[in-house]
């Protein structure tokens, strides 16, 4: 049985300080941190055999070398690139746009295209005349291999991807430009 001591002033407190006792002193400061430190221990503690638990199961892991530098370089092996071989296609449809003042330049392409076997559509000017680099522009991936088939009828010609030329119907358009030899 827990021994009565007699009341004194102690046991007595006012009612504005809400305490349950006053006997009790405040808390001391930072004690927060303490359960902070406990909870940052068990992560590093946990994490540390997860990775010691995955090392076991993996056994692909390495942990060599110096802290902070790669144990190994991976090497890369490079893909290789297509070769795309240029065609003719005359199934495709070419469209000639005359970039330059010189006037009949886009027949005169035109020609030269359809002697190397290529269907040769519109023939007409461009809305600019100061081009200069002859440019076969496509639009479709697919028809890449055509246009560097007619980049070899047009010795000095580019080719480009561009949607610009989509609603002529064409599936390849050549602008020449002044740096056309031909």
């Amino acid at each position: 049985m827990a021994e009565k001591y007699p009341k004194d002033r102690f046991d007595t407190i006012p009612d504005d300080l809400h305490r349950v006792g006053a006997h009790r002193a405040p808390r001391p400061k930072g004690r927060g941190w303490i359960g902070f430190g406990w909870a940052a221990l068990a992560t590093v503690v946990l994490v540390g055999l997860g990775v010691f638990g995955l090392s076991l199961v993996d056994g692909g892991n390495s942990f060599t070398g110096k802290l902070g530098s790669p144990s190994a370089t991976p090497t890369k092996t490079p893909t290789p690139t297509p070769t795309i071989t240029p065609t003719v296609n005359p199934a495709l449809s070419v469209n000639v746009l005359n970039g330059t003042a010189t006037a009949g330049l886009a027949n005169k392409v035109g020609d030269t295209l359809q002697a190397a076997g290529w269907k040769v559509g519109a023939r007409a000017n461009a809305s600019d005349n100061n081009l200069t680099q002859t440019v076969v522009y496509y639009s479709d991936p697919k028809n890449q291999a055509a246009a560097l088939g007619v980049v070899q009828s047009l010795p000095g010609a580019k080719i480009a991807v561009t949607q610009d030329y989509v609603e002529t119907g064409a599936d390849l358009t050549v602008v020449v430009g002044s740096d056309y030899k031909g």
